[in-house]
């Protein structure tokens, strides 16, 4: 049996998920066929983080464990001629120790999200950016942003139907800057909790459009209290980015 480590980009607009879902398609699924496919086995596809319906990624970092012998370039290249035409591709493929794991193992994680600020329809962006069409203030969203950053009860900021056991979560930066038309929010962590990255999105979005004074942030925060929560950012502008392992 050989532990394969892989990287997946994904667009999730035609999924209900990267977890395995009764009701609709995910991605999980899909790779998992891919597998079965290629090798005959049924397998189980283990992930460095769950991201909902509309999600996507840029290098989803997964594994799977493969009894035929077939060496990482070639899984690699099978998986993606199996996948298509489906909206998944597989970056790259390597054999991993027995005791490597895609979630276990990871040291960090990291987001991104996309905020197209502008009024005209979304063409090449469309289901990949959330569009906001007032102007937004990016200097005064990163100042209110960094009252997030540190060891602090995120309680505002998880969704009711987050299964962790604790609020308590350590946010190692949370950056937001101007590119041209797009707002990119940049942030990183051990872990975060469901929904965290979009609710802080959304609530920076709203002092950025000038209705919250930046200190209302630190409010949210301090409330912990979900009724406190002023916005919670659609998904279709959320990235998954990266994950950290030892030794990377």
């Amino acid at each position: 049996m050989t532990r394969f480590a892989l990287t997946l980009e994904f667009d999730g607009t035609p999924f209900m998920g990267l977890q395995r879902q009764a009701h609709g398609p995910s991605v999980q699924q899909a790779v998992e066929e891919a597998v079965q496919a290629t090798t005959g086995e049924v397998v189980t596809l283990h992930a460095a983080g769950r991201t909902d319906a509309g999600v996507h990624a840029l290098a989803m970092r997964v594994h799977v464990d493969i009894a035929k012998p077939i060496d990482a370039f070639r899984l690699m290249e099978a998986l993606n001629a199996h996948l298509r035409p489906k909206p998944i591709a597989v970056l790259a493929a390597k054999e991993v120790a027995d005791d490597w794991h895609a979630r276990f193992s990871c040291l960090g994680r990291s987001y991104v999200y996309r905020i197209a600020n502008r009024r005209a329809p979304l063409t090449l962006e469309a289901n990949r950016a959330w569009q906001v069409p007032q102007p937004l203030d990016a200097p005064a969203m990163h100042r209110a942003a960094q009252a997030l950053v540190g060891r602090h009860d995120f309680t505002t900021f998880r969704s009711v139907h987050c299964q962790a056991a604790s609020p308590v979560k350590t946010l190692d930066r949370l950056d937001v800057r101007r590119e041209g038309e797009a707002i990119i929010i940049e942030t990183a962590a051990r872990s975060f909790l469901h929904h965290q990255v979009r609710s802080m999105v959304g609530c920076l979005a709203l002092v950025g459009m000038g209705r919250w004074d930046e200190a209302g942030v630190a409010r949210a925060l301090a409330a912990r209290d979900r009724q406190a929560l002023g916005l919670n950012a659609p998904a279709q502008g959320l990235y998954f980015a990266s994950a950290l392992y030892p030794g990377e």
